[in-house]
């Protein structure tokens, strides 16, 4: 079995993977799936939220091994998750074999207009700083991060639940939103094998940001042109076909990827396109 761990973003928890880890099993049945709340997210949720992305890292290196889940592990992951992979395959290179990059960005490669788009500020801090309803924090973020149609109310319902039972504070949101905001990342490839996936209709974080990390890096990406920032949600599928097509590219983990296959500003793949 080889070990996936999820990581997700911003005050999210493992819950909101939804179906996806059923829909990546499937399509990789050796898979042994593991999604990981982050402190302050989730079952953590009355803990601290650490201010930086190495003591999220950390955490994470601590938990695995007391859920019996030992590494070489690979890791996918989105947003502020994505950040703790990058740093953990840069300071635990031993114990990570692949990560799966979705919709982040590196302070090193990209300005803050692009890691996240000036049009969700007004949003974001009212959010923070304002003492909004559950349901209307829940549809915020579903308004962000998602361009599904189907089904959106009972998911804003099913969040919404959530929030009631593992609410996240503001100042855990804040100190999330910090450690985004100050992590540059390394300056070179990690050893592990890579593969960045992004959308061309995210509405929070700018795909160039996915692009010239592709591009500094030699990695392979792939962009979705119809998905929001969350993918997973929106297209599960064709994130679980992206890894699976990769893998067998011969992107085998911790060896180098194939030459870059990043696409100019602007350029999108089709969701059938590898």
């Amino acid at each position: 079995m080889t070990h996936w761990i999820l990581l997700r973003g911003l005050t999210r928890e493992s819950r909101h993977w939804g179906g996806f880890p059923q829909v990546f099993r499937a399509r990789l049945p050796d898979a042994n799936v593991v999604a990981l709340d982050l402190p302050g997210n989730g079952v953590l949720n009355m803990r601290r939220s650490p201010a930086t992305v190495a003591a999220m890292t950390a955490y994470c290196r601590t938990e695995l091994p007391r859920r019996g889940a030992h590494p070489p592990y690979h890791l996918l992951a989105m947003s502020l998750g994505a950040m703790v992979a990058m740093d953990w395959a840069a300071t635990g290179a031993e114990e990570v074999r692949a990560c799966v990059l979705i919709n982040t960005s590196l302070r090193r490669f990209s300005p803050f207009h692009q890691r996240l788009r000036p049009g969700t500020y007004a949003a974001l801090l009212e959010l923070m700083l304002t003492g909004r309803t559950e349901r209307q924090w829940e549809e915020t973020i579903l308004r962000l991060t998602s361009t599904r149609s189907e089904s959106r109310e009972a998911m804003l319902e099913q969040w919404t639940a959530f929030r009631s039972e593992h609410p996240v504070t503001r100042a855990n949101a804040l100190r999330q939103l910090l450690a985004a905001a100050r992590f540059r990342g390394g300056g070179h490839a990690p050893a592990a094998g890579v593969l960045i996936l992004a959308s061309a209709n995210d509405a929070l974080v700018d795909p160039r940001c996915s692009q010239v990390l592709a591009e500094a890096w030699k990695a392979t990406i792939a962009v979705h042109p119809k998905a929001g920032h969350d993918i997973p949600l929106d297209d599960g599928p064709w994130v679980a076909e992206q890894v699976a097509r990769w893998l067998a590219s011969g992107a085998s983990p911790g060896i180098a990827t194939p030459p870059g296959q990043a696409l100019p500003p602007g350029a999108t793949r089709s969701s059938d396109d590898g």
